[in-house]
């Protein structure tokens, strides 16, 4: 029994931080891609206020391009972390899996084990009403 119960907290609490996990990576992707439009907005600005909207022209702004690079840079890791996410799911159902298999088990015990003492005391009560029965006919 004591077994059971640590066994499905373990399960409980690897949920749990799966959940965490897929959490977190989602917030940083959420995080990632407000930085990106961000700086997509201060692109923008700056191209307008230089009148220049071609990365290629010489006198393009110098912030215009390292913004550019790091909004780049930043959908980048975006996309990397999505795949992450994929994964991170993918364990997190697994996990849920091996928690709800431990679960059905348990209740599949705890069940055997309740009609086990049910039909103990069932015996014991026709134990005690047969010897009853017994001392009243010999009464």
């Amino acid at each position: 029994m004591k077994s059971r119960e640590t066994l499905i907290r373990l399960k409980r609490f690897q949920v749990d931080e799966k959940r965490r996990q897929v959490a977190q990576i989602e917030m940083m992707i959420a995080e990632f891609e407000r930085m990106a439009n961000e700086l997509d907005r201060e692109i923008l600005t700056e191209q307008n206020r230089a009148n220049i909207h071609d990365p290629g022209h010489y006198a393009y702004p110098t912030y215009a391009k390292a913004a550019g690079q790091r909004r780049d840079n930043l959908l980048g890791s975006a996309n990397e972390l999505k795949g992450q996410l994929d994964d991170a799911k993918a364990l997190l159902a697994e996990a849920f899996e091996d928690l709800k298999k431990v679960e059905i088990l348990d209740e599949r015990e705890s069940a055997r084990d309740r009609a086990a003492d049910a039909a103990r005391e069932q015996a014991e009560m026709d134990r005690i009403g047969l010897s009853r029965r017994g001392s009243y006919i010999g009464a």
